[in-house]
């Protein structure tokens, strides 16, 4: 009888584990799989597009690359960025495309444990327990996975 194979794409696997690159948003510590983040930038100007949905912040020129832009405020269900705060773009790329996420401020990059990996904690609710994977404890602090892929579909 052979081990069960896991159907799942090898980045999916990868999340539970392995290095995490940090942000911050509304006060809470999210993390990406180093893998998929292409580059972190300052502030950029976004040119808004008519008719989109409201978690699509605008478009991006990347160096004459036009990328979408993806308020994780918006889509994780939490308050406007303050008036006058700018948000950090982290450039990611998922099946070839690169896509932006604004979020509040870029933390580090880390090493986590799969052993360590966690279910959603049971206060996530809507739309947020929908996008996290699950969670991992640090030092004083709960690092929540994103699951980069359904935070930046439709």
């Amino acid at each position: 009888m052979s081990a069960p194979t896991d159907t799942r794409p090898k980045d999916e696997v990868l999340a539970l584990g392995g290095q995490l690159a940090t942000f911050w948003l509304d006060g809470d510590l999210y993390g990406v799989e180093v893998a998929h983040v292409q580059e972190v930038l300052r502030s950029q100007s976004l040119t808004r597009v008519p008719l989109a949905p409201a978690a699509v912040a605008g478009l991006i020129n990347l160096r004459g690359q036009v990328v979408t832009a993806i308020e994780l405020r918006e889509r994780l269900g939490r308050p406007p960025r303050p008036e006058g705060t700018d948000a950090v773009v982290i450039v990611v790329r998922l099946r070839g495309e690169a896509v932006s996420l604004l979020v509040d401020a870029i933390a580090d990059v880390v090493d986590v444990d799969p052993a360590d990996f966690e279910a959603p904690p049971d206060t996530l609710d809507g739309t947020a327990r929908d996008l996290i994977r699950g969670a991992f404890k640090l030092d004083g602090q709960l690092l929540l996975a994103l699951d980069v892929h359904k935070a930046v579909s439709a």
